[in-house]
């Protein structure tokens, strides 16, 4: 006897821009430039992946360069955005939180501006007439240096706000074995000067000597992953004081090698611990499944009632940066949905 997952109110919190993609639409997008796709991406799909080493990694990074090539002109990135929101919509999210670097798409945008601008557009335009309401999240990566993951900062304060169609978030993505946190806490700075909540990926490759340098020098509102805290109670207890939201992605976690199966992903460590967790699906194009699977994996591997699945959802939208409004409309549906008669 079990709701369905798929009419649960909820908020996606973890969805990188290009990853978001859909599969048709790659290929349909790699016609259209002319781009030859990586047997990784053509055949095969979702890719056998995994990041134990250093490879691993290089492999993944380069199916990812390979789809985000294709990506190139305007139509493109509305395209993407749109699609988005549609597949949050058919999953029961009201609230989309979709996280890009605008460098990656300045070659055939004129600009960084140009691209994040038509981003912001399209998400206010899908926002205005359908079901999932769309915020941005900059993210700097970790790969280029600090200075960069500043000018980054000053455009997404130029656009920050809080609704729809505004950038409601940095980040810090990327392999975050890869540069020194420490020197991206001026960023970061900007990024909170201008109202921004900062959301950088951590321990998930890292364990948590490198979520405390995040916690003490970046001051996060949530954390993409975090999922590592767990071997550190202590740790684990400071950032739950200081209300920091994890936001957990099951299959990328283990697609990449970080835990061996499913029902390994310490979902109910943190949940018993009495942290906020927040399921993504971070990079579907790569990784297959999307936002409902994660909380089908959730109730099947991890043995969640649907009380704790209520929780995970109403965690997504406390932890949100949408506006109060839509949080209420959210919350009201979590409370409908667990008061309804399982079926």
């Amino acid at each position: 006897m079990t709701r369905s997952l798929q009419s649960l109110p909820k908020a996606h919190l973890h969805l990188h821009f290009t990853g978001s993609m859909r599969f048709a639409t790659l290929a349909d997008l790699a016609e259209k430039h002319d781009v030859r796709l990586p047997a990784g991406l053509s055949t095969g799909w979702p890719p056998q992946l995994s990041i134990a080493d250093e490879r691993g990694w290089f492999r993944f990074q380069r199916l990812y360069d390979a789809a985000r090539a294709c990506v190139r002109d305007e139509s493109d990135l509305r395209r993407l955005v749109r699609e988005a929101a549609e597949d949050d919509a058919s999953e029961g999210s009201g609230w989309l939180e979709l996280q890009i670097d605008p460098t990656s798409y300045a070659a055939g945008m004129g600009g960084v501006t140009p691209a994040l601008e038509a981003v912001l557009d399209e998400a206010a335009i899908v926002s205005a007439t359908g079901p999932t309401k769309v915020g941005i999240v900059v993210a700097a990566s970790r790969t280029r240096h600090p200075l960069d993951a500043r000018t980054l900062a000053r455009l997404a304060a130029r656009y920050a706000g809080v609704g729809p169609g505004q950038v409601v978030g940095f980040g810090l993505s990327n392999d975050e074995r890869r540069g020194d946190t420490t020197e991206f806490h001026r960023a970061f700075d900007i990024a909170h000067a201008a109202g921004l909540a900062a959301v950088p990926h951590g321990g998930e490759l890292l364990g948590p000597a490198h979520l405390d340098e995040i916690s003490e020098h970046l001051r996060p509102h949530r954390i993409g992953h975090g999922v590592r805290a767990v071997e550190d109670p202590e740790l684990l207890r400071r950032l739950i004081e200081r209300r920091v939201t994890f936001e957990v992605c099951p299959t990328s976690n283990v697609a990449l090698g970080v835990y061996p199966d499913l029902a390994s992903v310490p979902v109910g460590a943190l949940l018993e611990a009495g942290a906020k967790v927040a399921l993504g699906a971070d990079d579907p194009l790569l990784f297959g499944p999307r936002l409902l699977a994660q909380y089908q994996s959730a109730r099947e591997d991890q043995g969640l009632d649907d009380a704790q699945l209520a929780q995970l959802a109403h965690a997504s939208v406390q932890g949100s940066l949408a506006p109060e409004a839509t949080k209420v409309e959210l919350y009201a549906g979590i409370k409908a949905w667990l008061a309804s008669h399982a079926s």
